[in-house]
């Protein structure tokens, strides 16, 4: 793994999530699809995923590693006893890369999706 490609934060008011990330901590908003609201911070993409009921703090991200081969990365966390709940499975194709996830068998995997 390397640097951190994306944090998932799940609001319940994404307008007012929005307004706080850009106007007041002057995130730089690269743009907004429905209920998902993503933003620059400093090279880590911050996506803001409107219409979550509150949840306790344990539950509030995801964290999104970026890897060069999620596979050979999940098979070899697998190796060292990791479980995951799912097999990594492509989300997205994106202009610049395509989005893959897998999500671990742990309390935090209920909050990827």
């Amino acid at each position: 793994m390397s640097a951190i490609g994306q944090i998932a934060l799940h609001v319940t008011d994404v307008d007012r999530a929005e307004a706080f990330y850009r106007d007041t901590l002057r995130l730089t908003r690269l743009y907004r699809f429905g209920e998902l609201v993503f933003f620059d911070c400093g090279g880590v993409r911050l996506m803001l995923e409107g219409g979550h009921p509150p949840a306790p703090p344990e539950f509030a991200c995801c964290v999104y590693f970026r890897v060069t081969d999620i596979v050979a990365r999940a098979a070899a966390m697998n190796a060292k006893g990791a479980r995951f709940d799912d097999e990594p499975h492509l989300i997205a194709r994106m202009p610049d890369h395509a989005l893959w996830m897998t999500c671990p068998s742990c309390a935090c995997a209920s909050a990827c999706w």
